[in-house]
């Protein structure tokens, strides 16, 4: 099933409403292509909100074939890859095993807050619905710290404490509603989560920088008391470094 990339923000949410176990995105054309392996019943609710669409049985192993689709990426000195995939030896690895949280470090919002985070001194960081925790981990490899990662979804949790274990790094993981819960106190605070999202949170922060993203380039959150400093965009998603005016 395809979208325009005009509606991918709100196709992404109901995408994870409909399948919290996960599914696939892919930019094609203009174009944002979504995919989720289900059964007829599942099938039949994506075509009650998408309208008709298109539909194959899975080969044979699909509980495998599925590691296709998470390929390693590179942003600066930092390589994020599944555990399956060898890094190179001159890199800062970052090894993410998704389960069955958001995040594998090759959506461009996720690579684009990295290549923000690389331009920006360490210090105390906050990564507000952290999904897998790539940004967390890539932030303790490259001296932040002390680093917290905050997410609603407890697939999330888990899934972010595990990946921090699996790379040697410390990372403070908590369950909240970054909406409503108290924010933890950070110097940095990163958000790629919806435009909307982003202009909530950031009147909640008391941090003195804030990386955000989960928006096209067309987009940009309107933060009052926030100055722009840089953009980044790829793919058509595009990701802003604030500090406090």
């Amino acid at each position: 099933m395809r979208v325009s990339l005009e509606r991918a923000e709100e196709a992404r949410a109901v995408m994870l409403e409909l399948f919290p176990a996960g599914f696939e995105e892919v930019d094609v054309g203009g174009e944002l292509e979504l995919a989720a392996y289900t059964t007829p019943g599942g099938e039949e609710r994506l075509w009650q909100v998408f309208g008709p669409g298109s539909a194959r049985d899975v080969e044979a192993g699909w509980t495998e074939a599925w590691k296709r689709f998470h390929r390693p990426t590179r942003v600066g000195r930092l390589w994020i890859g599944p555990p399956w995939e060898k890094a190179p030896a001159d890199v800062l690895t970052v090894s993410i095993d998704p389960g069955r949280a958001f995040g594998t470090g090759a959506h461009p919002t996720t690579r684009l807050c990295l290549a923000l985070l690389l331009d920006v001194p360490p210090a105390s960081l906050v990564d507000l619905g952290c999904g897998s925790g790539v940004v967390a981990i890539a932030a303790a490899k490259l001296g932040f710290g002390p680093v917290t990662a905050v997410d609603v979804d407890e697939a999330a949790v888990e899934a972010a404490g595990a990946n921090a274990a699996a790379n040697d790094v410390d990372l403070d993981v908590r369950h909240a509603d970054i909406l409503r819960d108290p924010l933890p106190a950070a110097d940095i605070a990163v958000a790629n989560i919806t435009v909307a999202d982003v202009e909530r949170v950031a009147a909640r922060l008391e941090s003195r920088t804030l990386v955000a993203s989960g928006y096209l380039a067309s987009e940009g959150p309107v933060v009052r008391g926030w100055e722009r400093v840089a953009r980044r965009e790829a793919g058509g998603w595009a990701a802003d470094l604030f500090t406090r005016a």
